[in-house]
């Protein structure tokens, strides 16, 4: 039986929505595109005006550090609206379920889970893996997704039997420094920086929403505050399991090789470089999304929780989440890496300014926070569960400070060869120190801040900048410019929790002087 032809008005309707649905596609995407392009695009600024004055580059380096720039908007754009369509729904789903059959073996397995196969995908994780000498790559990767699965878990029921924050991050991380103690200096600050890159733009959403989904379930007047948290315990679990690594492993800093900066004899060979490159990520980024993918697929088998738009949107998000991996990654290793190494290393090998190595980074720090995917989601949330309380304007200042600061830090060590735990000992003592006297809120955000402000961006520029610098000044890669991480994770602890000092201080000039735990209460009325 053949179709009765379309009018030329229904015609006119279907190209019409058809328009309409193309329209909506190219809205979806204009944000995530837009908070990309914020966050290339300053340090691609500062790069180019360094290119053109004290660290002149060929002409096809900077050709492959362009085209590597122009993967990473696309890429983390892709990547930023496929977790957003996939990841975030998907995190809520399941912490609502597992939290619905009130068996805490339930919880606890499902949670490792979910904790394991979401950190094998993180962009920030396979980077740093691939730069760190004498451990295989697979090694770091699964140990520190064991420790997020462990943390995770912990992280749930902390949520679930309401246990105050404070109490296990100073017990954690009193584990941390003792267990440090018995482990060579060599691999300190690369379980340090394990723990920073472990929370990135893949597993942040994810864990926040499962957060959110699994305190939904308590219904009391402190569950809002509680789904923050979880980012803070899951960036312990990779320390303490990098940290076991050590006692087995052995990183040698004169093992490191240094990333070549491409230097193709013309644009065709200079595009060959990434199209070589291409079907090895494809490939890579398959195998690391695929659990998650089957994981999705038997969850919505077995609780039938989604509809089928849902379903639809969710494996549209997956692909979009897979392609900008790739061009991601692409972007990152054939042309981004290389260049942030050269400029470390040509700027410490001229003695007269190796100093500038300092203001470079704090002025890089102070753009990177916004070049972070997660530090947006991390914004959002904050602002939603404080009713604009803590408005992202006042986040982002707070984080960019500490950002800036913890880089000068971190070429303090590259220039000087001073040990890490000189900085992150006090550092952290002073962060849980101040847990006691602000908010709790603001503990648990300040801790999430620290985890979510290391990501992909510091990996992949601001790593390779110290990796150059070490090696250009004959310093031990393995301990002086590693820790760079771990220093971006550690100061955001103490600038946002110093930011709940002085929201406190503004609300007791504003009432009768309140209590801490009254503080938190003004917050959720707000």
């Amino acid at each position: 039986m053949s179709r009765k032809p379309l009018s030329v008005q229904a015609q006119q309707d279907r190209l019409r929505r058809k328009r309409r649905e193309a329209g909506e596609v190219l809205t979806i995407f204009r944000k995530p595109l837009k908070e990309s392009l914020t966050s290339v695009l300053p340090i691609t600024a500062i790069v180019l005006v360094l290119c053109f004055t004290i660290t002149p580059i060929s002409n096809n380096a900077m050709m492959a550090f362009l085209l590597g720039s122009l993967l990473l908007i696309v890429g983390m754009g892709l990547f930023t609206l496929g977790s957003e369509m996939s990841m975030i729904p998907l995190g809520e789903a399941v912490g609502k379920e597992i939290t619905k059959s009130k068996k805490v073996w339930v919880i606890v397995a499902i949670s490792f889970l979910i904790g394991v196969i979401i950190t094998v995908a993180e962009p920030d994780l396979q980077v740093l893996a691939g730069q760190v000498p004498s451990i295989p790559d697979r090694v770091i990767i699964w140990s520190v997704a064991l420790g997020v699965g462990v943390f995770l878990v912990i992280a749930l029921l902390r949520i679930l039997f309401a246990i105050q924050l404070s109490y296990l991050l100073i017990g954690f991380y009193a584990i941390v420094f003792v267990l440090a103690g018995f482990v060579s200096p060599d691999f300190w600050a690369v379980a340090f920086d394990s723990g920073g890159v472990t929370t990135g733009p893949m597993t942040v959403p994810f864990i926040m929403a499962l957060g959110v989904g699994v305190s939904a379930v308590r219904n009391d007047k402190d569950a809002g505050g509680d789904s923050f948290g979880l980012v803070a315990l899951c960036s312990i679990g990779p320390i303490i399991t990098v940290l076991l690594l050590g006692l087995l492993y052995q990183p040698d800093g004169s093992s490191y090789t240094p990333v070549s900066v491409p230097d193709a004899k013309d644009t065709a060979e200079m595009f060959r470089s990434y199209t070589h490159a291409l079907p090895e990520y494809f490939k890579e980024i398959f195998l690391s999304l695929a659990p998650i993918l089957a994981f999705f697929v038997l969850f919505q088998l077995v609780t039938r929780r989604m509809h089928r738009r849902e379903v639809m949107s969710m494996l549209f998000g997956l692909l979009y989440t897979y392609i900008g991996l790739v061009l991601f990654l692409t972007g990152v290793n054939v042309g981004f890496m290389p260049v942030g190494s050269f400029l470390g290393e040509s700027i410490a090998a001229h003695e007269s300014y190796s100093w500038l190595l300092i203001p470079i980074a704090m002025l890089i720090g102070y753009f990177i926070v916004s070049a972070e995917p997660a530090v947006h989601v991390l914004n959002r949330q904050v602002e939603e569960i404080t009713a604009g309380a803590i408005p992202a304007s006042a986040m982002n200042a707070a984080l960019s400070i500490g950002v800036s600061v913890s880089l000068a830090l971190a070429m303090i060590r590259v220039l000087t060869g001073i040990s890490i735990m000189w900085f992150l000992i006090p550092g952290y003592v002073l962060s849980l120190a101040l847990s006691f006297v602000v908010p709790k809120i603001f503990t648990s955000i300040a801790f999430d801040s620290g985890g979510v402000a290391s990501g992909p961006m510091t990996a992949t520029f601001l790593l390779p900048f110290a990796m150059g610098a070490c090696d250009a000044l004959g310093g031990n890669v393995v301990t002086d410019a590693f820790g760079v991480v771990a220093m971006v994770a550690m100061t955001p602890l103490v600038t946002i929790q110093l930011l709940g000092v002085s929201y406190q201080r503004k609300l007791s000039k504003r009432t009768p002087v309140p209590a801490v735990g009254q503080v938190e209460e003004i917050i959720e009325l707000a």
